[in-house]
């Protein structure tokens, strides 16, 4: 037991039991320590259920037996079937207390899920220890500055909060791909010219918010490329960089027609008629639409730089004939008033003129496009109908010698017809072995097609094996690395081989242990086959004698005597017999009883009638102390 005793308290050390060094047997637990522990492996195995349990008893009496009962219903609650009271953790006894720690060991969940869950690595303690102090903050409740206590002061932060604003940030990377010299004037950019990442942020409230965000962006690019690789990528068959290229190509090629059909103006919007356009096509429309159309620059012809010319030379002749007036006038209000009305007038007149040529020029270029149009298709008709027409005049000059023509047509066309059952005699000649080659060629290029969409699967199973396999040599890495931590920080006192051999020696002695039962056992079946052949031939023998001698009883007086002695012979060793099977039974009954008798002074059943009574006193007197309340009450 003593080896189950201390696999028990090591099992307890590592779900937060403190053991004190001098506890080595199950034995010496007190009843704080053994609530203690069974709360502690209640919060591991169900944290629900062993949340509300307190980790230590309480002075009161009655709240004692209240937690007492609280424990047996929780242990009965995740299926402990062994008899459990409030009794087993107030006046505990050895044997059902190692029963409940075995119970409750085997139901903590495996290091395999711990490990999972934790952080691994060599800083796991650190990490531990952090989150335990973050949970033991969160457990306090937030409370407004002006009326935190010192308590709150040392766990709340005093400084002020601030909302999650992100800034741009840019980083020194290594691009790969370029030439040396752009290499080394980046080099030279990063380290003479860009400031570092501290000192990029307007304010220094939005550092920690900008890094992570920047963080989190490219780990969703990285995570979305990698994506798109495995779903596209492998189904083009290129390489990462081809695949690149051609997306930016395709890209830049669609910005560049999105912005050619942007830049350029439809005839269908110079007549009012709506069209649907791209999203980028409608936001370049909106810029291109910001100002009035009127407004945008154009390029001018020749009329309109004459109109813009010679309004020019009107404004300024009036101008300048506007201003001797004026000052000869004495500049007065309503001369100003009259020119500038007058001004204006021409002003807005000239602007609906140019507004109606500008509307003029629309439709004349919409005109002139339906005239080109217009133009190319009558060209095509009119080249067609010249095709047909140097036909039908070769046929006019044909006409005259129509039957010496008619004949030499003929002969032309029986040469051309045995030319074409030449080429075709030719051509099957070919076309037999093309035929057989294609054929051939498409079952390769089918099988080939197959064979690289097997390997395509096979590649992208082998990704993600190559994915399981990575995360599990991480996963394993970091558990190797924490035990190495672990392993560095244990006593180096006693070493594996130690275990190892008492490990050994425990499994020898309980082979030797079942050697002994399976040896005893065999020997009490011979025995008992052997007593149970001994009194069949003992009855077998009894009754041949008791018949022979009773034969010969009737005949002669002392065999009668001697049919007697033997009658009382066999019922004496009758009684003998039953008074040796009732000895045998009465020395088990004394083995039992010294047992129980061992075990009830195992489970110190003097002290705990003492600790019974004791608490049976203190029960009495909270009691009238009560009483003694309620009634000064």
């Amino acid at each position: 037991m003593e080896e189950v005793d201390k696999i028990l308290i090591h099992a307890l050390r590592q779900v937060g039991t403190e053991v004190s060094e001098e506890v080595v047997s199950v034995k010496h637990f007190t009843s704080e320590l053994i609530v203690e522990a069974v709360v502690r492996c209640m919060r591991v195995i169900d944290p629900g259920l062993g949340g509300g349990l307190p980790t230590s008893l309480p002075p009161g009496m009655s709240a004692r037996f209240r937690v007492g009962m609280s424990l047996a219903q929780a242990c009965q609650d995740i299926g402990y079937k062994g008899e459990i009271g409030y009794q087993t953790f107030l006046y505990s006894n050895e044997p059902e207390i190692r029963s409940l720690f075995m119970f409750l060991v085997e139901k903590l969940p495996r290091e395999s899920a711990e490990t999972s869950d934790q952080p691994t690595g060599k800083s796991a303690v650190l990490q531990r220890a952090i989150a335990a102090a973050i949970k033991a903050q969160l457990a306090v409740s937030w409370v407004p500055p002006n009326c935190r206590l010192p308590l709150h002061c040392e766990t709340q932060s005093q400084g002020a909060l601030h909302s999650f604003r992100v800034q741009p940030i840019s980083l020194p990377r290594c691009t790969k791909g370029s030439g040396k010299k752009h290499l080394k004037e980046v080099k030279d950019y990063h380290r003479d010219h860009l400031p570092p990442v501290t000192a990029q942020f307007s304010t220094h409230s939005s550092m920690v918010a900008s890094m992570l965000e920047q963080h989190m962006a490219e780990l969703s690019a990285a995570q979305e490329w990698d994506n798109e690789w495995k779903s596209q990528g492998l189904l083009s068959r290129l390489t990462p960089q081809e695949y690149r290229s051609r997306k930016l190509t395709r890209l830049r090629k669609r910005i560049e027609e999105q912005l050619r059909s942007a830049a350029v103006p439809s005839p269908e919007s110079a007549f009012g008629v709506s069209r649907s356009t791209s999203d980028l096509s409608e936001l370049l429309q909106t810029f291109r639409g910001s100002a009035p159309s009127d407004h945008i620059l154009t390029k001018g012809t020749h009329f309109t730089h004459t109109q813009k010319f010679t309004f020019t030379q009107e404004a300024a002749a009036v101008t300048s004939a506007v201003l001797p007036t004026r000052q000869s006038e004495g500049d007065t209000q309503l001369r100003q008033q009259e020119e500038l009305a007058s001004l204006q007038q021409q002003f807005q007149q000239l602007c609906d003129d140019v507004d109606q040529l500008a509307a003029d020029m629309k439709h004349m270029s919409v005109t002139n496009a339906q005239v080109l149009d217009e133009l190319k298709q009558r060209e095509l008709g009119n080249t067609g109908k010249e095709e047909k027409m140097q036909v039908k005049k070769k046929t006019n000059d044909l006409l005259p010698d129509a039957d010496d023509n008619l004949l030499k047509l003929q002969s032309v066309v029986e040469a051309s017809a045995k030319r074409v059952v030449n080429l075709a005699s030719q051509w099957e000649k070919h076309r037999a072995p093309l035929i057989d080659e294609h054929r051939r060629l498409k079952e390769i290029c089918s099988s080939q097609d197959l064979e690289s969409s097997r390997k395509l699967s096979e590649i992208k199973t082998l990704h993600e094996k190559i994915r399981v396999a990575t995360e599990e040599a991480k996963k394993k890495e970091e558990t190797y690395k924490q035990l190495v931590t672990e392993l560095e920080s244990l006593p180096q006192d006693v070493s594996r081989s130690a275990y190892t051999q008492r490990i050994l020696e425990i499994v020898n002695n309980i082979k030797k242990q079942k050697e002994e039962i399976t040896k005893i056992l065999s020997d009490t079946k011979e025995l008992q086959k052997e007593i149970n052949s001994l009194t069949g031939k003992l009855d077998r023998t009894f009754a041949v004698t008791d018949e022979l001698v009773f034969k010969d009883a009737k005949k002669d007086e002392s065999v009668r005597k001697s049919y007697k002695y033997l009658a009382a012979l066999h019922e004496n060793c009758n009684q003998l017999i039953q008074t040796i099977e009732d000895t045998g039974t009465i020395l088990r009954e004394i083995r039992d009883l010294e047992e129980q008798i061992e075990t009830e002074n195992s489970n110190k059943t003097v002290a705990n009638l003492e600790r019974i009574l004791d608490d049976y006193k203190a029960i009495r007197q909270e009691n009238s102390a009560l009483a003694a309340k309620v009634r000064e009450g």
